[in-house]
């Protein structure tokens, strides 16, 4: 059985983020007093009194510029959360996030979308993501949330 993995944001794109963003911006930290925001360096929720900040984020162009391809008008960015300063990074191995609607969202190696599948609240991942990499033009995969659509975490072949 194959066991998919969630991958942070790269350590390397995060210390570009939180310098500027890939809207351009400079981060702007933030004290959480609320606690529970989707953390992308770290794959976790927030906690009360940390230091995050929200920061724009292009996975796709990322993932493209690192593969030499060019995803055209698949590059997209949106928001994400990330500590502001340095972490540890995940301290696991579990898929993160899985307690809402996902959509799984194959992309190609020269950066195309290839379809999706929506996975319900505690749904059947593993089953998602075996189906998307039983496709051999599925190079990677993005979870994103359903509300918003904003980029949780990427799954690549093993």
């Amino acid at each position: 059985m194959t066991i998919y993995h969630a991958r942070p944001i790269d350590p390397t794109a995060l210390k570009e983020l939180r310098s500027v963003d890939d809207a351009g911006r400079r981060m702007v930290p933030v004290t959480d007093e609320e606690g529970g925001a989707p953390l992308r360096c770290c794959l976790r929720r927030s906690a009360v009194g940390e230091r995050i900040a929200l920061v724009s984020y292009a996975p796709l162009r990322r993932w493209a510029a690192g593969n030499g391809v060019d995803p055209e008008a698949y590059d997209e960015q949106g928001p994400v959360f990330v500590h502001a300063e340095e972490c540890a990074g995940p301290d696991g191995e579990g898929l993160p996030f899985t307690n809402a609607h996902r959509t799984v969202r194959r992309y190609s190696a020269d950066g195309r979308i290839l379809g999706g599948r929506l996975v319900p609240e505690h749904g059947e991942f593993e089953a998602a993501f075996r189906e998307a990499f039983d496709d051999a033009a599925v190079a990677l995969v993005h979870v994103r949330a359903v509300e918003y659509g904003c980029f949780l975490y990427e799954v690549r072949r093993s």
